[in-house]
């Protein structure tokens, strides 16, 4: 049974998780508001709990987006992490590409107003 609370949409392209200890490079697989599921190269060394920041591009708008995650689940080289902070650019551009895929304006603003709560 899934018990995800937001909706989730397929977007690959390359990914970049790092801290101040390392640097992991993959595919982002999926995303939504609250996090993404990531293929990394070399996962073999995370933890549970770790703090990174994830960066990605845009396709080819050329668009930069980071938010600031933390490891929520491991399975091989599949990771999940949750989103915790995002800047308010990054938010905008992950909203639009999360609205256009959806389709659905309205469950994208419930599930806005439900993180914000």
């Amino acid at each position: 049974m899934d018990n995800r609370r937001f909706s989730r949409v397929l977007f690959s392209g390359p990914v970049q998780l790092k801290n101040n200890e390392a640097l992991y490079t993959g595919q982002l697989q999926d995303l939504s508001l609250k996090g993404a599921l990531l293929q990394l190269d070399a996962s073999s060394a995370l933890q549970l709990g770790q703090h990174f920041q994830l960066q990605f591009q845009l396709n080819e708008s050329g668009l930069d987006l980071s938010m600031d995650v933390t490891v929520a689940h491991l399975h091989g080289s599949s990771v999940g992490v949750r989103c915790d902070k995002i800047d308010i650019d990054s938010a905008s551009h992950l909203r639009r590409l999360l609205e256009l895929n959806l389709g659905d304006a309205d469950l994208l603003s419930r599930e806005l107003t439900e993180l914000s709560e």
